[in-house]
């Protein structure tokens, strides 16, 4: 629960296959009891956003109702919790599963920049965690496109997301680039992951700032010994405070780090799929926002006072990782 949002498990009953029955998080936004500038700003840009997406390593967004002043987000529901639960209840990830898990949050992040979309809150808490191991990014409250109806890339001056995980230009309180400061994200996360600590100390902004300039941090000695050489590289270049030297998100997805399982080398069908439809979906937006007056969330349809502003879908078999020693892939 939050000071306007809550979030429930539910129940979907499908009407044509009681076999089909299954949990649902329910995400449940009250308008009245939330800030003019979220109303007005953020919800929208999140509802836009959400009605967009559809990536295999993203959150599936099962259907989104309006009813008065309450929006219901219906989503995939994570059973293993998130992965900041998991390090804290597990310990440090090994790196044959966190390759397995950062290779998807990445393939997501990608995803969303090939839309143009900056995540601008990513934490091992929006990493959620299902059934069968696999990574789901999630919660877009803080999203937004960055580009303008030109295609030029937006700075952003918003302050956005947990302080452990934000850039040092974030810390500055200068315009920024999201797409970048998302990547600094990237690389707290995997930070977090293989050393069960956060890589710098944010009990005071400044000296947390000075630290991330100075790059004054290290891998924890428990572990620095077994870690792999191509992992250090990936996170130095990650926690790189000047953004002309960070890497991209591609560079992450084509790192020799994740190259060290063959297999993923290459996409699979739903991964290339998604990649393409972003492409489509920027189109998309870019001749929407050309054109004025554009309501950004288009009801699809109504059932008396109940506005429907994204359908009931169903969610594409997924490939399975479980956790063993060596990591396997099978279906969902």
């Amino acid at each position: 629960s939050g000071s306007y949002a809550n979030v429930y498990l539910a129940e979907f009953f499908s009407s044509n296959d009681e076999k089909q029955n299954r949990y649902l998080a329910c995400k449940v936004v009250d308008v009245s009891k939330a800030p003019k500038d979220f109303v007005k700003k953020f919800l929208p840009r999140e509802l836009d956003i959400l009605v967009r997406l559809n990536h295999p390593h993203i959150v599936h967004i099962h259907s989104i109702f309006q009813r008065k002043t309450k929006y219901f987000v219906f989503m995939r529901n994570a059973e293993n919790g998130d992965l900041l639960e998991y390090v804290l209840k597990k310990g440090p990830v090994s790196e044959a599963q966190a390759r397995v898990w950062i290779r998807q949050l990445a393939l997501g992040v990608q995803y969303l920049h090939g839309m143009d979309i900056a995540h601008r809150d990513l934490k091992c808490e929006n990493c959620l965690i299902t059934a069968n191991y696999n990574l789901k990014l999630a919660d877009f409250g803080f999203a937004r496109f960055v580009m303008d109806s030109n295609g030029k890339q937006l700075l952003s001056s918003t302050y956005c997301g947990s302080l452990s995980y934000a850039a040092p230009e974030v810390l500055r309180g200068m315009p920024y680039y999201p797409k970048m400061a998302d990547v600094w994200s990237c690389g707290v996360i995997i930070y977090v992951c293989i050393n069960k600590a956060m890589p710098f100390d944010d009990t005071n902004v400044k000296r947390l700032h000075e630290q991330q300039i100075s790059r004054r941090w290290k891998f924890r000695s428990k572990v620095v010994d077994s870690l792999s050489e191509q992992v250090k590289q990936l996170v130095i270049h990650l926690l790189e405070p000047d953004t002309n030297k960070r890497w991209r998100i591609d560079q992450v997805v084509d790192s020799d780090w994740i190259a060290l399982d063959p297999r993923f080398k290459v996409l699979t069908k739903a991964e290339e799929n998604a990649l393409v439809q972003a492409l489509i979906e920027r189109r998309q937006y870019l001749d929407g926002i050309s054109r004025k007056g554009r309501d950004p969330v288009k009801s699809k349809g109504e059932t008396d006072d109940m506005k429907v502003l994204k359908p009931t879908t169903h969610e594409d078999h997924l490939p399975r990782v479980d956790l063993q020693s060596t990591v396997t892939i099978a279906n969902e």
